[in-house]
This record gives structure tokens, sequence and C-alpha cells, in this order.
């Protein structure tokens, strides 16, 4: 099975680290983050993966090289210009022709990939979209209105819940269709396109632990987890 990694973007929210250090190439432990995915792809039964990269793609390059280290074929696509996160894909469109995954450079999960990838299969969805609940705090008092100027109602601090995408997907080849070559797109306006055209999206929901290191403070809380997590993740006798 063929997997697709999104490792191009420069990481701006960890700045100023990834300044000079790509955010997949950020540590975890003791390997990066991207390895961490790398293995956990392997042992799910991925053969090859396809790193579209761009900012700093160079050291990613020089660190993961053809992936035989990991024992999992590596090739490399070069981003010119910015394509946002489904962009990508028209550019090694002719090399999947199966079901393949797509994910983030910088997911840390316990999701079970084969798990996931079976469902996928099972529904007959074009795509399938990996999901979790996250909970937003508003840090102000939220007040509710009549319609005018009038107040309704009050609430201090609220919390809502929402469910949201980890940044791991799993495709139909058909879906590549729906992109563009080289041109700028994100996966909502291609879930959108897939809905209108008919086609079915699934989400998996999944209820234990994912960290998106975007943010300093995810990040940290990762990197303070990360010894609990990593027999399960890695799938090593404790």
């Amino acid at each position: 099975m063929k997997a697709v990694i999104l490792a191009g973007g420069k990481g701006a929210r960890l700045s100023p680290y990834t300044k000079i250090l790509p955010k997949p190439l950020m540590p975890i432990g003791d390997m990066p983050i991207l390895e961490i995915l790398l293995r956990q792809m392997r042992l799910a039964g991925v053969g090859e993966a396809i790193l579209t990269v761009g900012h700093l793609a160079e050291l990613l390059r020089a660190f993961f090289q053809n992936g035989e280290r990991l024992g999992i074929q590596l090739d490399y696509s070069v981003e010119d210009q910015p394509l946002g996160t489904a962009g990508p894909l028209s550019l090694v469109a002719h090399r999947l022709n199966d079901t393949f995954l797509v994910a983030n450079g910088d997911v840390l999960t316990t999701l079970d990939l084969k798990a996931f990838i079976a469902a996928h299969r099972a529904s007959g969805a074009a795509a399938t979209i990996a999901s979790h609940v996250r909970q937003v705090k508003v840090d102000f008092g939220v007040l509710q209105m009549n319609g005018g100027d009038e107040l309704s109602g009050y609430i201090e601090k609220p919390s809502y819940n929402f469910l949201v995408s980890m940044g791991i997907y799993a495709f139909e080849p058909r879906v590549l269709e729906f992109i563009p070559y080289n041109q700028y797109l994100d996966f909502p306006d291609l879930v959108l396109r897939l809905i209108s055209a008919g086609e079915r999206v699934m989400g998996y929901r999944f209820d234990g632990y994912w960290q998106d290191l975007g943010r300093p403070d995810d990040y940290e809380q990762a990197l303070r987890e990360w010894e609990t997590l990593r027999p399960t993740i890695l799938q090593e006798d404790e």
C-alpha cells in the first residue's frame, strides 16, 4: 500500500524553531515526529511513502534518504509553489492506482491505521477522514442576543465540542480526478467537490490519543506524554 505525507509546510506557528528545521523533523523523544508516523505506517502495511516537500526539503532528504533505515521505500515530490493541502496530490496522481493513505507530517496519534483502512474499504466511499472531538474554550463572556441589541442570555467562558479532521485520510484513486494539476487546492474544497459530484465521503470517529503538533502548547504536551504513548504507537514491549 502507498501513502502520501504532506511535509512541505513552513510550520509558522512553531516559529522560530521551524525557521531552520522543517516541522516534520521536530523531535519527539529520540526521533522526529515524521519518523514516528513512518514507523506506524510500515506496521500498518504501507510499503511506499511519497513525501511532498517544499520548505527546507533538503534537510528532509538528508535525514530520511530512501527510507531503507526504516524499512519503507521513500520518494519525494517537490512543490515549486505552494499547492495547499490537496493540490500536491496532483503531482503524484500517476503513481496512485489503488487505495492510498494521506497524512500530515506532524500528527501524533494512537489511531489503528489498519482498522482505519479496513473501515474505509468496507464503506465503499471515495474518501474517509479520521476525526476526533476537540473542545474549544472561549476565554470571554459570550452574549446571546434577541436579534437586536437586547440580551437574551449570557454564558461565561463556554466550551464547545467540534468534530475535527485529524489530518489522516484514506482515498480511492478516483478522488484524484477532482484535483487540477499543479493548482492550489485545500482538502475542505476537495471534499465539497466530491460531495457535489455525488461521491460518498465518510468520517471515522476516533476517541483515543491525537495531537496536531502545529502549536507550541500541543508540541510541549506531546513531549511530556511520549514515553507513555511510545509502546502503543510503535507496538513495542513495555
